[in-house]
C-alpha cells in the first residue's frame, strides 16, 4: 500500500461514491419517474389554465379582469418552478428511493405526503407575498397534479412489474443460511416476481453435505469467501436467512465486509407471511428488536369495514336487481329448475350459514358428486374440475364471468359474509384443524386474496397460505386493493371454472 494513501475502514469517503450500488436498474427507472413526474405537474398546470380560463395572468383572481398581454412570470412559475417544486419535494420525501419502487404502498404514501407539503408551500408563499391567487386555479392545479402523479407512477409500476416477470430490472439475490431457511426465503420471494428479487445462488452455512441429494432451484455453494462469491456471481444483494450465523458478531462483520462494494445486505428473519405494518424495529442498547404486533381484527377500521359491507351490499342488490331478474329468467328457461342454489358453508367462528348463488349446475349435481370424487383436480378441502359434467351451459357462462356469485350480496347484507375475506368452503366445522382454523377468525368473503391470486388454479396449500396471510395482515387498504384486483381478474376470467 502506498504510504501516502489514507487508511480507511473500507467506507468510501466521497458522498457520491457511497451511493454507487451494484444494482443499476433503479437509475434508469428513476430517470423515467423524474420525467413522468415533471410531465404530470406540467399537465396539471395546463389543466388548471384550460379549466378556469386563467390564461396568461394566472395570479389574477378568477372572474376578475384578465390583462391582454402575456405574463411571462406566470408561465415560469406554472410550467417551471411549480413542477420543479413537486420533483424536489418528492425527492426529499424518498419518492425516488429504490427501496420503495415497484412494490408496496410506501411509494404512493410518499406521493401523498409530498402533495401536502407542496400545498403548504404554495399557501405559505401566497400569504407571505400577499399574492392575489385564483383559488380555483390553484386547487385544480394541485389536485390534478396529485391525480396525474399517482396515475403516472401506477403506469410506470405496471411496466416495471411486467419487465420483472421477464427477469429484467431485478435484484440478483444470494441467499445465505441453512438449506431449509434459504429455500423458504427463496420460495417466498419467487412467488412475487414483481417485487424484483431473483435468487441466483445459495451459500450454505452448514456445509455442502446438507444439500447432497437435494434438487435445488439454484446452485449451492459453501466453504468459500462469501463477498468474493457474490461478486463472482454478479449478486447485488445478500440475504441472510433466519439464524444464518451462530458466530457472535458474524452479521455485523459481514456488513463491514460489504462496505464499499455496493452490495446490499438484507436480513430475512423467520417471519414469513407477516406484513410490514405489523413489524417494527425497536433498538435497545444496540440490539435491534423486531416487535411483531397482533393482527388488527377490531377497532374503528373493523367497524368501518362492517358498515361499508352493509352499504355496498344494499346498493349492489338495488342497482343489480334488473340483472338478477334477467339471469333468473335465463336459468329458469333452460331446465325449469330453481334459480338459486343455497348450500351450507362454514363461516366466522365455525358457524354454519347457507351461501346463496345462482344455480350453475343441474338439479341432481349433489347426488352425482360421489361418482366424480376420483376425478378431483384439487386437494385438501377443495373439489375442482375444469370440465365438470354437472355444470349447465348457462352455468358455465355464469362461472366464467363470476355472475353466479352475485347473490352472495344477500349473505353480506345479513352479516354472514363480507365483500372481502377467505372464501367459504363446503365443509363442516370439525374439518378445520390446525393452522387452517385461523381463517374462521373473520367472516368469509365474496372475493379474497386467494381469488385474485389464481382462484381455482391454486393448490390447497397456496390457498390456505393466502387466506392466513389475509387474516394476519388485514387492513382497509388491503380490502380496497383486493376489490380493485378482483375487477381485473374477473375481466381476464383467470382460474374461473
Amino acid at each position: 500500500m502506498n504510504a501516502e494513501e489514507p487508511i480507511t475502514s473500507g467506507i468510501p469517503r466521497v458522498a457520491w461514491q457511497r451511493r454507487v450500488r451494484a444494482a443499476t436498474w433503479h437509475r434508469t427507472y428513476v430517470i423515467v419517474l423524474f420525467g413522468v413526474d415533471m410531465l404530470a405537474a406540467i399537465a396539471a398546470s395546463m389543466t388548471a389554465v384550460i379549466t378556469t380560463g386563467t390564461a396568461a395572468t394566472g395570479f389574477t383572481e378568477f372572474g376578475r379582469g384578465i390583462h391582454a398581454e402575456v405574463d411571462t412570470t406566470f408561465y415560469v412559475i406554472a410550467y417551471g418552478l411549480l413542477p420543479l417544486t413537486w420533483v424536489l419535494t418528492l425527492w426529499g420525501n424518498g419518492g425516488y428511493d429504490r427501496r420503495y419502487l415497484g412494490v408496496g404502498t410506501d411509494e404512493f404514501k410518499r406521493v401523498v405526503r409530498s402533495a401536502v407539503i407542496v400545498v403548504s408551500i404554495v399557501s405559505f408563499l401566497a400569504l407571505m407575498f400577499k399574492t392575489d391567487l385564483s383559488r380555483l386555479a390553484v386547487a385544480i392545479a394541485l389536485g390534478s397534479a396529485l391525480l396525474y402523479l399517482v396515475i403516472g407512477r401506477f403506469t410506470a409500476r405496471r411496466v416495471l412489474q411486467s419487465l420483472r416477470r421477464h427477469q429484467h430490472f431485478v435484484h440478483h439475490l444470494l441467499l445465505v443460511g441453512t438449506l431449509n431457511e434459504a429455500l423458504e426465503v427463496g420460495t417466498a420471494v419467487s412467488r412475487v416476481p414483481q417485487a424484483g428479487f431473483l435468487p441466483i445462488g445459495i451459500y450454505l452455512t452448514e456445509g455442502p453435505s446438507a444439500a447432497r441429494g437435494v434438487d435445488t432451484p439454484v446452485p449451492v455453494y459453501s466453504g468459500t469467501d462469501l463477498v468474493q462469491l457474490a461478486e463472482t456471481l454478479g449478486a447485488d444483494t445478500i440475504a441472510v436467512c433466519g439464524s444464518a450465523s451462530n458466530e457472535q458478531g458474524g452479521l455485523r462483520r459481514l456488513a463491514w465486509q460489504l462496505e464499499g462494494t455496493g452490495i446490499d445486505l438484507v436480513v430475512a428473519p423467520q417471519l414469513t407471511d407477516i406484513a410490514g405494518p405489523r413489524v417494527h424495529i425497536r433498538p435497545v442498547e444496540g440490539v435491534p428488536l423486531l416487535h411483531v404486533e397482533e393482527p388488527t381484527l377490531s377497532g374503528i377500521g373493523w367497524v368501518i369495514k362492517n358498515a361499508l359491507d352493509k352499504m355496498a351490499a344494499f346498493l349492489g342488490l338495488l342497482i343489480l336487481s334488473p340483472l338478477f331478474i334477467a339471469i333468473a329468467i335465463w336459468i329458469k328457461s333452460k331446465d325449469k329448475g330453481p334459480v338459486f342454489f343455497r348450500q351450507p358453508r362454514v363461516g366466522m367462528e365455525g358457524k354454519t350459514f347457507h351461501c346463496w348463488k345462482f344455480r350453475s349446475m343441474y338439479v341432481d349435481a349433489e347426488d352425482r358428486l360421489a361418482l366424480l370424487m376420483d376425478q378431483n383436480e384439487s386437494d385438501g378441502l377443495l373439489f375442482k374440475m375444469k370440465d365438470d359434467p354437472r355444470i349447465t351451459p348457462a352455468g358455465r357462462f355464469l362461472r366464467r364471468t363470476s355472475l353466479d356469485e352475485l347473490p352472495q350480496l344477500i349473505n353480506v347484507l345479513r352479516g354472514e359474509m363480507s365483500l372481502v375475506g377467505p372464501r367459504p368452503l363446503v365443509a363442516e366445522n370439525g374439518d378445520f384443524l390446525g393452522d387452517v382454523r385461523r381463517r374462521l377468525l373473520v367472516r368469509p368473503g365474496i372475493t379474497g386474496l386467494w381469488q385474485v391470486s389464481g382462484r381455482s388454479d391454486l393448490s390447497w396449500d397456496d390457498a390456505v397460505r393466502l387466506d392466513l396471510y389475509y387474516v394476519d395482515n388485514w387492513s382497509l387498504t388491503t380490502d380496497l386493493q383486493i376489490l380493485f384486483r378482483t375487477v381485473l381478474v374477473v375481466l381476464q376470467r383467470k382460474g374461473a371454472y
